[in-house]
């Protein structure tokens, strides 16, 4: 949850839409268990295991299709403050007084149920199998996230914790919407500081005023817009010491507290509040009588005629500079009747602030990845091992198993031939074909790589291709993957007795892999484009008159057959040419012979000769 009060509607302004290529090769700690509950939520209980079904495909497509390097992260022991508030809202949940609840001592504190540590102990194993690193942290997870990125070992966080960013955060991704030209929701502390105006502490404090995961309740009174308010009022240095000044003091004490707040209108003199303004007129609502602006206009109004002021609007205030002093001083008295008001609220709470929650912030007591460059690795996936687990958990076949997990492998594969080139195989049965086409998915550009199939191996392909499927050259259909369609889509097809598979691939990570291959492609795609372009050029031209006039009035080079056709073609295709012409114009003849022959000026003669002509 992290801060409450809806603290993410506020930072929603400074939120950025990455795209695709922003994860590529970037490090990103993600929290395991705000996957494991947002699976929960999302498909409920409609199949089989949630948590390890969307782990398993979210895993691959980040790791494949986005490009990053996962590290997981788990919960540790929680705080015994989180253990209270987890027990609080549980029995507010159920309708019960929560006024009798035992207070959470020192070094006491409650695990999660025990359904929810089995989910999160299977996800860890299925990861583990996908050769995902995966890391514990001594309390919550979004903490070892956030020192993670903190100290550079990550570029990014994964997490719908808001206090993330309390923890030190740099970078966080609030969601992922792969079906989208811009998939990833980002947050930058940079941006937050900039647009807001707080840093750090801030937000410490405005949790404390609103409340968070270790103190739900914060302080009785204050919604985020006051806290927001009050806190950005001082400095990074200084807010949470006056947050503890002002819960230490009594009322007789917060008069002079208020003194040294630092308010956002300046101290007046107290000679400028004493001096009284000059009378104004009733008219115009200027400084000065209303007998002599009736006369003569006053400087305010500045009018050219000799009549007097005019009439003050309903909405008039006026600018003079005892008015402005006026209304400083108004505004300065009711933000210091505000301040007074937030101080009283807060000295009314008990023990606040809390130092624990405080250093549970601010002190890194999570464990320091030293030697970051050992323990995070990837390492290639046990697919054998990870078709029995999905095979146990989710009753999946293996030849679905091994088609989901091909993508994930070809990645794999096409890093370490950018690094390495080899000879070696994928999955020891695929060699590199060719580039089948490009592919524009959501805005991005992929890949279609056609992989060949080196040497056979029993029950290891997906589907098993007959003998008269290779004699007839027939293609089969790909097996679109229902349940989780931001994976690479995988094809299998047959041509020529050989099956080949169809992949999408980035094209920097191909271009760096097989070089040779993609200027092949390149050289080939030209002429067909060009190709293409003409056709399209001439079914343009085909269909407008004026265009092919045009382009038969260049010196455009015909065959000889365009030259010197067949005489019975010719009168054939001028006879279908012109036969509606031939039929209109006998019938426009045969209508003004009618109409001829009709008419009494001309002679009997030449009214016979239309008639029979």
């Amino acid at each position: 949850m992290g801060v409450s009060a809806n603290f993410w509607d506020l930072l929603k302004p400074y939120a950025r839409l990455q795209g695709f290529d922003f994860l590529r090769n970037k490090r990103v700690a993600i929290d395991l268990s705000h996957w494991i509950v947002q699976h929960e939520t999302a498909v409920k209980s409609n199949v089989l295991n949630p948590h390890l079904r969307l782990t398993f495909f979210r895993t691959i497509n980040l790791f494949s299709r986005f490009g990053a390097l996962p590290v997981f992260v788990v919960d540790g022991t929680p705080s015994p403050l989180k253990s209270q508030v987890r027990i609080s809202r549980f029995f507010r949940g159920s309708g019960i007084d929560i006024s009798s609840l035992p207070v959470a001592e020192e070094g006491i504190s409650v695990e999660r149920n025990h359904k929810f540590v089995k989910c999160v102990e299977e996800c860890i194993e299925l990861i583990k199998l996908l050769g995902m690193p995966v890391l514990r942290a001594k309390g919550e997870a979004e903490a070892l996230c956030a020192q993670l990125n903190k100290e550079g070992h990550v570029d990014a966080c994964i997490t719908a914790d808001s206090d993330a960013f309390l923890f030190g955060a740099n970078c966080v991704i609030k969601s992922l919407r792969p079906n989208t030209k811009e998939p990833l929701e980002c947050y930058y502390m940079s941006d937050i500081e900039a647009g807001l105006g707080l840093k750090r502490k801030h937000l410490v404090a405005i949790c404390l005023l609103v409340g968070n995961d270790y103190d739900s309740k914060g302080v009785e009174g204050i919604g985020l817009e006051s806290a927001l308010r009050f806190v950005k009022s001082f400095s990074e240095d200084d807010i949470l010491n006056k947050l503890h000044e002002i819960g230490r003091s009594n009322k007789i004490q917060l008069a002079d507290d208020i003194c040294s707040l630092g308010c956002s209108v300046p101290s007046l003199d107290e000679n400028a509040r004493k001096t009284k303004g000059p009378p104004h007129c009733s008219l115009c609502g200027h400084p000065g009588s209303k007998r002599m602006h009736l006369k003569f206009p006053c400087e305010y109004c500045k009018l050219d005629t000799v009549e007097g002021c005019l009439e003050k609007p309903a909405s008039f205030k006026c600018n003079c500079t005892s008015c402005d002093m006026d209304r400083q001083q108004k505004q300065q008295k009711k933000n210091e009747n505000w301040e007074i008001k937030v101080c009283e609220k807060i000295s009314r709470e008990q023990n606040f602030p809390n130092e624990n929650i405080i250093g549970i912030y601010l002190l890194s007591n999570q464990e320091t990845v030293k030697d970051a460059g050992h323990r995070l690795c990837w390492d290639a996936p046990n697919v054998e091992t990870l078709v029995d687990f999905l095979n146990y958990y989710q009753n999946w076949d293996p030849s679905y198993t091994r088609q989901r997990i091909f993508p994930m492998l070809s990645t794999i594969f096409l890093r370490e031939m950018a690094s390495n080139p080899t000879d070696n195989l994928l999955h020891e049965q695929f060699l590199f074909d060719s580039i089948h086409r490009v592919k524009i998915k959501f805005g991005h550009q992929l890949y279609v790589v056609k992989w060949k199939k080196a040497t056979p191996a029993a029950g290891n392909a997906a589907y098993t291709i007959t003998s008269e499927e290779c004699e007839s050259g027939q293609s089969i259909e790909c097996i679109h993957i229902v349940d989780e369609p931001d994976i690479p889509e995988v094809e299998f097809i047959s041509t020529d007795g050989c099956s080949f598979m169809l992949t999408d691939e980035d094209m920097e990570l191909v271009t760096a892999a097989f070089p040779e291959k993609v200027d092949q492609f390149l050289k080939e795609k030209e002429p067909k484009e060009t190709k293409s372009r003409r056709k399209e050029t001439g079914i343009r031209f085909k269909g407008t008159p004026e265009h092919a006039a045009s382009t038969s009035s260049k010196s455009v080079q015909l065959s000889i057959k365009e030259f010197y056709r067949a005489s019975k073609l010719q009168k054939q295709e001028k006879f279908e040419e012109n036969s509606p012409k031939i039929l209109e114009s006998n019938n426009k003849i045969s209508s003004n012979k009618k109409r001829g022959a009709s008419n009494k000026n001309l002679t009997k003669s030449a009214r016979r000769r239309l008639l029979f002509d």
